[in-house]
Protein backbone atom coordinates (compact mmCIF):
# COMPACT_ATOMS: atom_id res chain seq x y z
CA UNK A 1 0.00 0.00 0.00
CA UNK A 2 1.89 3.25 -0.99
CA UNK A 3 1.28 6.21 1.35
CA UNK A 4 0.56 9.58 0.34
CA UNK A 5 1.50 12.36 1.83
CA UNK A 6 -2.33 13.44 2.80
CA UNK A 7 -1.97 9.75 4.42
CA UNK A 8 -0.21 10.90 6.81
CA UNK A 9 -1.18 10.88 10.74
CA UNK A 10 -2.55 13.98 12.15
CA UNK A 11 -0.27 14.97 14.78
CA UNK A 12 -0.93 15.60 18.31
CA UNK A 13 0.50 18.85 19.76
CA UNK A 14 1.14 18.53 23.06
CA UNK A 15 0.85 22.36 23.73
CA UNK A 16 -2.82 22.02 22.87
CA UNK A 17 -3.07 19.38 25.58
CA UNK A 18 -0.66 21.27 28.10
CA UNK A 19 -3.47 24.35 27.59
CA UNK A 20 -6.54 22.00 27.99
CA UNK A 21 -5.37 20.50 31.26
CA UNK A 22 -3.92 23.84 32.81
CA UNK A 23 -7.26 25.74 31.87
CA UNK A 24 -9.33 22.95 33.97
CA UNK A 25 -7.33 22.97 36.67
CA UNK A 26 -7.07 26.97 36.67
CA UNK A 27 -10.90 26.88 36.97
CA UNK A 28 -11.14 23.88 39.02
CA UNK A 29 -9.20 25.67 41.77
CA UNK A 30 -11.01 28.95 41.56
CA UNK A 31 -14.62 27.10 41.82
CA UNK A 32 -12.62 25.17 44.75
CA UNK A 33 -11.42 28.44 46.29
CA UNK A 34 -14.85 30.30 46.02
CA UNK A 35 -16.49 27.29 48.00
CA UNK A 36 -14.05 27.32 50.44
CA UNK A 37 -13.94 31.14 51.02
CA UNK A 38 -17.80 30.78 51.40
CA UNK A 39 -17.54 28.07 53.84
CA UNK A 40 -15.53 30.33 55.98
CA UNK A 41 -17.97 33.31 55.41
CA UNK A 42 -20.87 31.24 56.01
CA UNK A 43 -19.45 29.74 59.28
CA UNK A 44 -18.07 33.25 60.20
CA UNK A 45 -21.24 34.95 59.81
CA UNK A 46 -22.96 31.94 61.90
CA UNK A 47 -20.92 32.74 64.78
CA UNK A 48 -21.31 36.37 64.40
CA UNK A 49 -25.10 36.26 65.00
CA UNK A 50 -24.37 33.36 67.67
CA UNK A 51 -26.31 30.47 66.08
CA UNK A 52 -24.09 27.82 65.78
CA UNK A 53 -24.73 26.09 62.52
CA UNK A 54 -22.63 22.69 61.63
CA UNK A 55 -19.37 22.89 59.52
CA UNK A 56 -21.34 20.11 57.27
CA UNK A 57 -24.49 22.55 56.56
CA UNK A 58 -21.95 25.52 55.22
CA UNK A 59 -20.63 23.49 53.45
CA UNK A 60 -24.02 22.27 51.69
CA UNK A 61 -24.92 26.04 51.23
CA UNK A 62 -21.79 26.97 50.33
CA UNK A 63 -21.82 24.43 47.58
CA UNK A 64 -25.54 25.21 46.35
CA UNK A 65 -24.53 28.85 46.45
CA UNK A 66 -20.70 28.91 44.79
CA UNK A 67 -22.22 26.83 41.43
CA UNK A 68 -24.18 29.42 39.89
CA UNK A 69 -21.98 32.20 41.06
CA UNK A 70 -18.93 30.30 39.74
CA UNK A 71 -20.85 29.89 36.38
CA UNK A 72 -21.32 33.82 36.44
CA UNK A 73 -17.67 34.76 38.17
CA UNK A 74 -15.71 32.63 35.98
CA UNK A 75 -16.83 32.72 33.16
CA UNK A 76 -14.07 33.81 30.75
CA UNK A 77 -12.27 30.66 32.44
CA UNK A 78 -15.35 28.14 31.52
CA UNK A 79 -15.39 29.27 28.14
CA UNK A 80 -11.62 29.16 27.23
CA UNK A 81 -11.19 25.69 29.43
CA UNK A 82 -14.42 24.90 27.45
CA UNK A 83 -12.49 26.67 24.57
CA UNK A 84 -9.05 24.19 25.01
CA UNK A 85 -10.93 21.06 25.61
CA UNK A 86 -13.24 21.39 22.40
CA UNK A 87 -9.82 21.91 20.25
CA UNK A 88 -7.48 18.92 22.26
CA UNK A 89 -10.95 16.58 21.98
CA UNK A 90 -10.81 17.58 17.79
CA UNK A 91 -7.04 16.48 17.61
CA UNK A 92 -7.83 13.15 19.40
CA UNK A 93 -10.86 12.66 16.77
CA UNK A 94 -8.91 13.86 14.23
CA UNK A 95 -6.38 10.98 15.15
CA UNK A 96 -9.01 8.30 15.98
CA UNK A 97 -10.30 8.87 12.84
CA UNK A 98 -7.21 8.09 11.34
CA UNK A 99 -6.28 5.15 12.56
CA UNK A 100 -9.98 3.31 11.87
CA UNK A 101 -9.42 4.48 8.45
CA UNK A 102 -5.97 2.78 8.07
CA UNK A 103 -7.26 -0.65 10.05
CA UNK A 104 -9.80 -0.47 7.68
CA UNK A 105 -7.53 -0.40 4.69
CA UNK A 106 -5.41 -3.51 6.20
Amino acid sequence: MSQHPSDAPPELDPQVRRRANMSLLKYGGARLGLFVVLTVVIQLFAVLIDAPVPLVMSALLALIVAFPLSMLVFKGMRVEANQSVAAWNGQRQARKEWVRRELENR
